[in-house]
C-alpha cells in the first residue's frame, strides 16, 4: 500500500476496501455495498493486506472492522460461486488456504479486532465477524453459517468457533444453517454487545480508545499471544508457559512504568 500509513488522521481507499485511522484506531471499511460487501480472493487478499499494514503501523493501537451500506457481508458472491464450481481440487485447496490465512491473521493479530456489524452476517461474513476478538452489532443485524444450505461446510471458521461456543452451541449453528438475531448471538457469546445503531459508531469509537488507554500495548500482544500457544499444551506445559510470559511481561518497560504509577497512585493512559 502507497504510501505507508500514518497515525494522524487519515483516509486511504482500495479497491475494495476503505482504511480510515483516528485516534490511534484503524478503520477497516468493507466497501463494496452494491454487491452486499460479498466476499471473493481478491477480496480476502485486501483484507490480508489491510490488515497487515495496520498491525505494523506502531501508532495504531486497536482495528475495527466495519461495512458500508446495510450489510455487513453476504458471504461469497454469486460470480465466485459459479467460478469454484469449476476449479480443480488444487484450485479449491489454493482458495481455502487464502481464506484460512484470513482468519488466521485476524485471530493472531497482535493488535485487537473489533468488529461492528450493522445487517446481515452470512456465510464466510458471519466467520469474517465472529472470528475477531470482540463483536458489537445493531439490533437488526443478523449471523449465520449458511454453507450447509448449498452442500458446503464453514470448515475454516470451525477451528476457531469451536474455541469460542461450547461444542452443543457450534453445532446448533453449523450443523443447521440457522440465521440467528443480534439478540440470540449476545446469548450463545458470539456477539459482545448490541448496540442501538443510531449510537454504534461512537460506542464502538470511546469503548475501544477505552480498551487501548487501559492497558498497554505490550500487555494486550502477550496475551493475544498466549491465546494461540496454549492451544494443545498439557496443563504443566501451559502453566509453565504461562510463568515464563509473567516473568517476561514483569521485565517490561511498561510493566514497570505501571507498577511506578501504581505506586504513586496515578493513572496511565497508554
Amino acid at each position: 500500500m502507497k504510501p505507508p500509513l500514518h497515525p494522524e488522521e487519515a483516509l486511504f481507499i482500495m479497491t475494495y476496501i476503505t482504511i480510515e485511522i483516528k485516534d490511534r484506531i484503524g478503520y477497516l471499511i468493507l466497501n463494496r455495498p452494491e454487491k452486499r460487501n460479498a466476499l471473493n480472493a481478491e477480496f480476502v487478499e485486501e483484507l490480508k493486506q489491510a490488515i497487515n499494514e495496520l498491525e505494523s503501523e506502531k501508532q495504531i493501537r486497536a482495528i475495527v472492522i466495519k461495512s458500508s451500506g446495510d450489510v455487513f457481508c453476504a458471504g461469497a458472491d454469486l460470480a465466485y460461486l459459479k467460478q469454484l464450481q469449476s476449479n480443480s481440487f488444487e484450485n479449491n485447496l489454493k482458495d481455502s488456504e487464502n481464506l484460512a490465512e484470513l482468519f488466521k491473521q485476524i485471530y493472531a493479530c497482535s493488535k485487537p479486532i473489533i468488529s461492528m456489524v450493522n445487517g446481515p452476517a452470512l456465510a464466510g461474513g458471519c466467520g469474517l465477524a465472529s472470528i475477531c476478538d470482540f463483536c458489537f452489532a445493531t439490533p437488526n443485524s443478523t449471523f449465520g453459517y449458511t454453507e450447509t444450505r448449498i452442500g458446503f461446510i464453514p470448515a475454516i471458521v470451525f477451528v476457531f468457533l469451536r474455541k469460542k461456543l461450547s461444542e452443543t452451541q457450534s453445532k446448533l449453528l453449523l450443523f443447521t444453517g440457522e440465521i440467528i438475531s443480534a439478540a440470540r448471538a449476545l446469548e450463545l457469546g458470539l456477539v459482545t454487545q448490541v448496540v442501538a445503531k443510531e449510537e454504534m459508531e461512537a460506542y464502538v469509537h470511546n469503548w475501544t480508545l477505552k480498551l487501548i488507554e487501559n492497558s498497554s500495548e505490550n500487555s494486550l500482544s502477550m496475551l493475544k499471544k498466549m491465546y494461540n500457544a496454549l492451544d494443545g499444551l498439557t496443563m504443566d506445559e501451559a502453566l509453565k508457559y504461562a510463568c515464563e510470559m509473567n516473568a517476561q511481561t514483569r521485565e517490561s518497560d511498561d510493566c514497570k512504568a505501571g507498577i511506578d504509577a501504581f505506586l504513586n497512585k496515578q493513572k496511565l493512559k497508554w
